[in-house]
């Protein structure tokens, strides 16, 4: 019989008869941290190709419902199953449509290279040139004019010109445009609004004295319109800075009955769900890579 050494270290005898510590759980975790990491990275490429996508706004051409350095979601889901409505604010690739209003400095080194690839991959970097965030005004088939008692007016299909009462406006400077073009001259009083074409939209910033929108290229081809399939989403909420985190409700001088079927303010329940289901797999996968690893 052995007799028990005081300060013997204490040992569990495994079923092969060799005798192993126990397992600290410190250890475990650093050891799956590149795993977490690579998933997490995974997650976020799929939320923002499909889901999700974190966008900086560069310019003021938004002020005051989204300031310079603002951050927003926009939901890349929705328009899968609606159309678009009026009202809402819609980030757009510009590119052959819009000239930039912002200049975005190129990487002056390889690691800003990787880093600004990184993030970009993600949806957290900083936003390209071709980006471009308005709101909507114009929906196909709408006539789009200015002035009427200083108001911007939309004409739904067989409707009557309807004034936008806009108090969410900043610097308002009231350029007169029409089917003609712009200035008084090509628009007197009651000449016909731009007629927004089939699969395009009308698009105007808040801050209409600092935003080159629709009414910049209203002399091309398409009247200054987006096309519908360069819409990358629909911006629902600021996330940063905390302080002013708000959802982007649609104005509700573009719920009148007169222009139509107007957006929901909530956000579409679609993203948040296919992500909490996508989570539950994840979470088995880890589990049973886990305890494959432990035999």
């Amino acid at each position: 019989m052995s007799e028990e050494t005081s300060g013997q270290t204490e040992t569990e005898v495994a079923p092969s008869g060799h005798s192993h510590r126990k397992e600290s759980g410190g250890g475990s975790f650093f050891r799956e941290l590149p795993f977490l990491v690579l998933i997490a990275f995974v997650l976020a490429l799929l939320i923002k190709a499909f889901l999700i996508q974190a966008f900086y706004i560069p310019s003021g051409s938004m002020q005051h419902t989204l300031e310079l350095r603002d951050r927003v979601l926009v939901n890349k889901l929705v328009y899968r199953f609606r159309d678009i409505h009026r009202g809402e604010i819609v980030v757009f690739n510009g590119l052959d449509n819009f000239t930039p209003e912002t200049q975005i400095a190129p990487p002056s080194n390889g690691l800003q290279r990787v880093l600004r690839s990184i993030s970009g991959a993600v949806g957290v970097g900083a936003p390209n040139e071709k980006d471009f965030i308005k709101r909507v005004i114009g929906v196909p088939g709408d006539r789009v004019a200015c002035c009427t008692d200083g108001h911007v007016t939309v004409q739904p299909p067989g409707g009557q010109p309807v004034p936008l009462d806009e108090p969410y406006l900043f610097d308002d400077d009231k350029q007169v445009f029409c089917d003609a073009g712009s200035g008084d001259a090509k628009c007197p009083a009651g000449a016909p609004g731009v007629l927004v074409p089939k699969g395009r939209l009308w698009v105007m910033g808040d801050h209409r004295g600092y935003s080159s929108d629709s009414r910049a290229h209203i002399t091309d081809s398409n009247h200054g319109t987006v096309p519908e399939s360069k819409v990358i989403g629909r911006a629902f909420v600021i996330v940063w800075p905390v302080g002013r985190s708000t959802v982007l409700h649609v104005p509700a001088t573009f719920e009148k009955s007169a222009l139509g079927h107007a957006a929901g303010a909530g956000v579409s329940g679609a993203p948040l769900a296919l992500g909490l289901l996508g989570a539950f797999p994840v979470r088995g996968l880890g589990r049973r890579l886990r305890r494959r690893a432990r035999r």
